[in-house]
């Protein structure tokens, strides 16, 4: 039997922000029983621990498809999920990933945890073609004259690549009409795993939609490694007001599909180059649960 439990991430609230699965003892599993049990729990992405030692965790991320490098909000849920365990007490913690070392910080009120900060992995940035806007725009159920001329639109990742196009406010962000097999052909192109149409609520507030159907997602309810992304690409490009070396912003996503969760997340910067993603959010226990492989998996 293999105990494993649901957390929603980036909300304090049940049935709001974004469920992953998490399983805390999985140095037993196959590639094939990891999958299995993604699918079954049907969670955007779910993460497994295969090892846990002096500060260091090392882990797996399957969405309901397929294995993916990175998940900012299974990371999140995870880093609850140890502590509230006692098995994480705010002593330095890692996750070895396939993105890359990802540092966490727990963060506790009157002795508490509350919610944990994640170090995303380096950004990364990529132009997007401007040919590419009118059937970016389609592919959203839009006029291209919605989206925004003065926010970038780009490919960026600080783990997970996406395509960030923004839109000129909150309302055109809610009324959008994916067009979810021509996203996915479009995300394949441009060899991203996602589109996140996002828009401006204020000077460093966003709004935001994630839709990864070629992950097997049709929308990401909240997404923070896109979040940070984001952030970063909005901050290289002097979009972002920055003071001593600093920048914050906040995104809110998850409203249109009925469970809203707010993704902080904290910029350091040299010059215009950002040199580290912070991203942080509560996270909540839905339910916990044990699975029976039906039958032997080959081991990847």
């Amino acid at each position: 039997m293999i105990a494993y439990c649901e957390v929603s991430a980036f909300t304090d609230t049940p049935g709001h922000g974004n469920r992953a699965g998490v399983v805390l003892h999985a140095a037993h599993l196959t590639r094939q029983d990891m999958q299995s049990l993604a699918a079954m729990l049907d969670a955007p992405e779910t993460v497994f621990v295969l090892g846990h030692a002096d500060g260091l965790a090392r882990v797996r991320y399957f969405t309901p498809t397929q294995e993916v490098d990175f998940c900012g909000h299974a990371t999140v849920a995870l880093g609850l999920t140890l502590a509230q365990a006692g098995l994480w007490r705010g002593e330095p913690l890692a996750l070895d990933t396939l993105a890359g070392r990802v540092p966490l910080r727990l963060e506790c009120r009157a002795g508490v945890p509350w919610r944990v900060w994640m170090q995303q992995p380096a950004p990364q940035y990529r132009p997007v073609p401007p040919t590419l806007r009118a059937e970016l725009a389609d592919s959203l159920g839009l006029d291209p004259r919605m989206i925004h001329r003065g926010l970038p639109m780009a490919a960026a990742s600080t783990g997970l690549w996406s395509v960030f196009v923004p839109l000129l406010d909150a309302l055109i962000l809610d009324g959008l009409e994916p067009d979810f097999p021509r996203i996915h052909a479009l995300t394949e192109a441009l060899g991203v795993g996602s589109i996140y149409a996002y828009a401006p609520m204020g000077v460093n507030r966003f709004a935001a939609r994630d839709f990864a159907p070629a992950l097997g997602i049709p929308e990401d309810p909240v997404t923070g490694s896109s979040g940070g992304a984001l952030m970063a690409l909005l901050a290289s490009q002097g979009r972002l007001p920055v003071r001593q070396g600093r920048a914050c912003g906040m995104i809110y996503q998850g409203h249109a599909l009925g469970t809203p969760g707010e993704i902080e997340v904290e910029l350091e910067l040299t010059g215009e180059k950002v040199t580290a993603v912070h991203v942080g959010g509560q996270a909540t226990l839905e339910r916990e649960g044990q699975w029976t492989p039906r039958q032997p998996g080959v081991r990847g």
